[in-house]
């Protein structure tokens, strides 16, 4: 059974910076397809949306809203993901999922897998 199990969010101020971390167990390479990857959820929003997802070879995808302010990351064992962010804004402000077997496209449909979600509030 896959388990995920996300910390590090946080109250920061725009222009600052957040770690996210992410516990995953229970997941493993198979079938040629290794996806691991962190969405996020705005407030009043209904759907999420992907963020960045790595594969097992450390590429990564990122959200073009994303793309060179934040990094998606693992530790050797790969049992640890990461989501370094930094120059926040305010429209970060979310809740941010971990997930596991995901796809490149960044689509919630592929999903297989959810984390309960951790907020990062982004303030002026």
């Amino acid at each position: 059974q896959v388990r995920l199990a996300e910390s590090g969010g946080d109250s920061v101020q725009v222009g600052g910076s957040l770690k996210l971390s992410c516990a995953a167990s229970g997941y493993a390479y198979s079938g040629g397809h290794y996806c691991l990857g962190w969405f996020r959820q705005a407030p009043g929003r209904k759907e999420r949306e992907g963020v960045a997802i790595i594969d097992y070879d450390g590429r990564a995808n990122y959200a073009n809203s994303v793309k060179g302010r934040f990094t998606i990351s693992e530790d050797k064992a790969k049992t640890t993901l990461y989501l370094q962010m930094n120059s926040l804004k305010l429209e970060d402000t979310a809740t941010y999922y971990c997930v596991a077997d995901c796809s490149r496209d960044l689509l919630p449909r592929g999903v297989g897998t959810w984390g309960q979600g951790t907020q990062v509030t982004v303030s002026s």
